[in-house]
């Protein structure tokens, strides 16, 4: 029965080296176990079935293997774990700030030190230099730090 054991082991070593390309890429314990089966089997296949029978047994695992990574490699099968989406979104630049120091709006939020301001028909998220400011207030803008829209009350 020594053919049944290098049957499973080739058997079992196709299967991991399968489950690593198609199904769990990337991790490569599953494929070093599949590998190191595959060849505990190949060499029992000469050492218990002879030459003949291990040539057989190496030529055929070389052919199946070849085929599983043909098959888990294709672009086709690597295009559906790929991201293809393009995202083409901005986000506006702090640094080149719309609002301009001198500007006056109204407050929406208390701001404690930081809430939101409405200049115009624009929101925007401000701070304070650490008082509070009520609600509905009137501030005006005193300098935009690196991100930070700097207000007092107006």
């Amino acid at each position: 029965m020594p053919w049944l054991s290098v049957a499973m082991l080739l058997l079992f070593g196709l299967l991991f080296l399968a489950a690593e390309v198609i199904f769990i890429p990337g991790t490569t314990v599953v494929g070093f176990v599949g590998f190191a089966l595959l060849a505990v089997g190949i060499w029992m296949g000469y050492r218990d079935l002879g030459t003949p029978l291990g040539h057989y047994a190496l030529v055929g695992v070389a052919l199946l293997a070849g085929v599983i990574l043909y098959v888990g490699l294709r672009p086709k099968n690597l295009s559906r774990l790929a991201l293809t989406s393009i995202h083409d979104t901005t986000v506006d630049d702090a640094r080149r700030a719309d609002v301009a120091p001198g500007t006056v709006g109204h407050t929406l939020s208390a701001l404690r030190p930081s809430g939101t301001v409405l200049f115009g028909t624009e929101r925007r998220e401000v701070v304070t230099r650490g008082e509070f400011v009520a609600s509905g207030s009137a501030v005006r803008v005193l300098a935009i730090e690196q991100n930070r829209i700097v207000v007092a009350t107006a």
